[in-house]
């Protein structure tokens, strides 16, 4: 997950927006509720992401344009800044409610979930005239989108019905009294503006969430987004709360460091959360059922492993260690990541191939890097080594294949640092 310099350009247009909701999170976590309106409505906003879709590298804050990567093509997504011609200033707060919360556009047409509004569902409608009042309080900006750039027949906006209709549930979110107000907190946050599962739950072949599958992974704009429940192999089995929370206020614990989207995802938004909330998020992800491993290692004296090993300890071992544990907060522990050992090697693998930057926040400011090798090592190589990561040091994990790298290469080839 790699920190590319298009977002470092967003993030300087943005900072001034996240000032007050930054210096908040900060002072230890002030109750959002305790805000007035516009500043509740930023901090949903920042809890939301809304920044990172709607603010083209190096443009005006939400002022739109900035095309989401789909399985269908790209959608561009639109200006919400207060314009009265090409933003959402003449939307009334109704027609804003149903586009955020129910998927549907003033003039009636339906909204693709790339705006997640499936998850946004989870809110309540004081939440979102508080983020709609946070908008309003933005200056206007005219910046016309074309947001309709599917080919033909993901065009077609009335097939969003059928799409409605088999993955879309509307209705705000709903505590479960079993459960502690910390929990609850953190299951709203997931399921309902963090839209965590728009990444990390794997989807069917028109785009709907696997909902047996919740939060186990997915592929997506080049990436695997990890497994986030509790599963010890692939997941945060490993992690303990205080390590979920430190990841999400510093992109960096004590056995990894955010890259690539959820780089931008920790810069953009829960870097900005207060305390309080980043640790709801933990202690509710943390009660996440893990599933049994069957998997066992690949054979440690395999000519695969071998040449993996002498790899690795040529080129990777003074980083992360001969026994792979790395430097907490520094470099990754490869020994213990569960991305590394994630069932699709698609980031594990373009990490290798192109390197790394991993997030810079100020409560973790280095941001080391890890180089690229893909000029190095060819596909075999890069299979090798990382069969010996994933399998080594109690670890196991599906055989890599030089194709899998092959496939990697090849699109990472075609996409922008």
């Amino acid at each position: 997950m790699l920190e590319s310099k298009s977002v470092a350009v967003l993030l300087a247009g943005a900072a001034a927006l996240w000032l007050v909701a930054t210096q908040r999170a900060q002072a230890g976590g002030s109750d959002p509720q305790e805000f007035t309106e516009i500043e509740r409505g930023r901090y949903l906003a920042i809890t939301s992401d809304c920044a990172s879709c709607h603010t083209v590298p190096g443009g005006k804050p939400f002022a739109g344009g900035r095309p989401i990567e789909t399985p269908f093509g790209s959608i561009v997504a639109p200006n919400i800044t207060p314009d009265l011609e090409t933003g959402i200033g003449a939307w009334s707060e109704e027609a804003f409610d149903a586009a955020v919360r129910k998927g549907v556009r003033p003039n009636g047409a339906r909204l693709y979930p790339a705006m997640p509004y499936n998850a946004y569902t989870k809110m309540s409608r004081d939440d979102v005239d508080a983020i709609r009042a946070y908008l309003n309080s933005l200056d206007p900006v005219s910046n016309a989108v074309i947001a309709d750039t599917l080919p033909f027949p993901f065009n077609i906006r009335a097939a969003m019905r059928v799409w409605d209709a088999l993955y879309f549930k509307a209705g705000e979110f709903k505590p479960d009294p079993a459960k502690s107000a910390e929990w609850n907190r953190g299951a709203f946050l997931v399921d309902g503006p963090g839209h965590c599962g728009a990444c990390h739950t794997p989807k069917t072949f028109l785009g709907g969430d696997r909902t047996d599958q919740y939060l186990r992974g997915s592929y997506l704009q080049g990436w695997s987004a990890p497994d986030i429940t509790n599963d010890k192999r692939t997941g945060l089995g490993e992690w303990s709360a205080e390590d979920v929370a430190s990841y999400l206020k510093t992109g960096h614990n004590r056995i990894s460091a955010a890259t690539g989207p959820m780089a931008e995802a920790v810069t953009l938004s829960t870097s900005h959360m207060t305390d309080e909330d980043t640790r709801a998020i933990a202690a509710y992800l943390k009660s996440l059922p893990g599933k049994a491993n069957t998997d066992a290692p690949l054979p440690a004296n395999s000519a695969m492993m071998s040449a993996g090993n002498a790899i690795y300890r040529d080129q990777c071992s003074a980083c992360h260690g001969i026994e792979g544990k790395g430097v907490a907060k520094l470099f990754p522990s490869v020994a213990s990541s569960s991305m590394v050992r994630s069932n699709d090697p698609t980031t594990a693998i373009r990490i290798v191939l192109r390197g790394a930057r991993s997030v810079g926040t100020r409560g973790e400011p280095t941001a080391p890097g890890m180089p690229s090798y893909g000029w190095q090592l060819d596909d075999g190589q890069v299979a090798a080594v990382l069969n010996y990561i994933r399998n080594s040091w109690g670890g196991a994990a599906p055989a890599v294949d030089a194709k899998d790298v092959s496939r990697v290469r090849s699109d990472t080839a075609l996409r922008p640092d």
